[in-house]
């Protein structure tokens, strides 16, 4: 899947690019397996603006992804490759032997008619969704649970994907994308391959009314409005971001300021921190 880029027949075109959809083989959704993805424009259940910057967009409908993969020894076909407007990933339609339809992540290199497994008996096989402690040591997974039957959490985005790196008791060490190692319990189901379209981090939007159908309003840096309405706005010609360090709109540290909580319970399953670039 590569990726199309146009002539500069007009400045919005000019080094405007797009991603590839050849490997596409369905236009229109399974209509059973989606619902309506209601607006809600950034705001809340007042009607304030509680997140900036959100708004309009061309309408969707919500794909019903299964994370799980609780199916378990009965396999099932690859009806479709299909595009889906809520994430960055491809996804697949399987149909499995009882007669069942349901979505999945998409790995890289899964066509049409291929045959997909979950379960104990599943071959190591890109699509197949196992257990962690049946997965061979350097294996590249994605779609990771972080409790038992849960669903998928992590590494679910276009491109991605992590590899077992160690055992240990009743853990797994997984090396994220981030390069962080972090303890999944063995017992955690995930899903084997790369994802796919890994070209999606390589478009260029090309043009601000692109992002409007996105559903992405403008943005407006702090330094070019008033006191009144940002920390940063006001004074005499070119100001820079405030003293002494950037904030948001309402005086929380931007840029650079560590959100994470100092004990969270979490923290036991971290080995080793992401390698800072």
């Amino acid at each position: 899947m590569g990726e199309k880029r146009y002539k500069p027949t007009t400045p919005g075109r000019r080094r405007m690019s797009r991603r590839d959809f050849s490997t596409i083989t369905k236009t229109k959704p399974e209509k059973s397996l989606t619902k309506i993805l209601k607006k809600k424009s950034g705001r809340d259940n007042y009607g304030h603006i509680s997140v900036r910057r959100k708004g309009g967009g061309h309408r969707r409908k919500y794909r019903i992804i299964d994370f799980a993969r609780n199916k378990d020894g009965v396999p099932g076909e690859v009806k479709a490759i299909e595009y889906d407007p809520n994430r960055s990933a491809r996804i697949a339609l399987i149909q499995y032997k009882d007669g069942e339809k349901r979505y999945i992540l998409a790995p890289k290199g899964l066509k049409v008619e291929d045959i997909v497994k979950s379960g104990e008996d599943a071959e190591i096989k890109i699509g197949h969704a196992l257990k962690l402690k049946d997965i061979p040591i350097g294996t590249h997974i994605h779609n990771i649970e972080l409790r038992p039957g849960k669903g998928g959490k992590l590494v679910k985005s276009a491109g991605t994907m992590a590899q077992i790196v160690a055992r240990e008791d009743k853990y797994v060490h997984i090396q994220l994308p981030s390069t962080e190692v972090r303890l999944v319990h063995k017992d955690c189901k995930a899903t084997i391959g790369q994802l796919s379209n890994e070209e999606h981090e390589n478009v260029l939007i090309g043009k601000a009314g692109r992002n409007r159908w996105r559903g992405k309003r403008p943005k407006v840096r702090g330094v070019a409005m008033n006191p009144v309405d940002h920390p940063h706005g006001g004074g005499e010609g070119r100001t820079g971001q405030g003293n002494p360090h950037p904030v948001s709109p309402w005086g929380k540290l931007a840029k650079g300021q560590k959100k994470r909580k100092k004990n969270k319970y979490s923290d036991r399953f971290i080995v080793s921190r992401r390698k800072k670039k």
